[in-house]
């Protein structure tokens, strides 16, 4: 999707998503000297944000396969009940997908991963190295602003977490 992603081989400008459940990624070619960041929520991750910033990196000399990324604090599983058609969107098309649920509170409700599903889009765009920083968003109230924590308790807005990445 255009916009959710920007990447840079110049020293100086700042690749940086704004985020508040979903996930944001930050890719490196520490050979080729590019680096990229993307903001993976289920739609993104879903309609190929992940192989759109890789394909964009490689445009300007990376190789994925000497990529490193990290997604950063996002919603993790426990935090992020969804329903069976919500599964469906993910599974339909893909199968491999049905990985990436666990059973909900009861047989109407799923709980998404998705932070393991970013980590398998980026397994599947070639990134050679990733992992996720463990942080839920939605549970640590006290260090991440949550989207679907405040829908939860009808607040009107929320904060937002900045990652970024640069050429140094």
């Amino acid at each position: 999707p255009d916009g959710d992603a920007v990447v840079t081989a110049v020293r100086g400008p700042v690749c940086a998503v704004l985020t508040a459940d979903c996930a944001p990624v930050l890719l490196a070619d520490p050979v080729a000297r590019v680096v990229g960041a993307a903001h993976a929520g289920w739609k993104g991750a879903l309609g190929g944000v992940i192989h759109s910033a890789v394909a964009a990196m490689q445009a300007l000399g990376a190789e994925p396969s000497r990529m490193v990324a990290v997604v950063g604090p996002c919603i993790a599983q426990a935090s992020y009940e969804v329903d069976a058609d919500f599964e469906d969107r993910f599974v339909h098309p893909d199968p491999r997908s049905a990985a990436f649920f666990a059973p909900g509170q009861d047989a109407a409700h799923r709980q998404f991963d998705l932070p393991g599903y970013v980590l398998g889009r980026l397994s599947d765009a070639g990134v050679g190295r990733a992992a996720w920083t463990g942080d839920d968003t939605c549970a640590d109230e006290a260090r991440f602003f949550s989207n679907r924590r405040a829908f939860q308790r009808d607040e009107p807005d929320f904060g937002r977490l900045i990652s970024a990445i640069s050429l140094g």
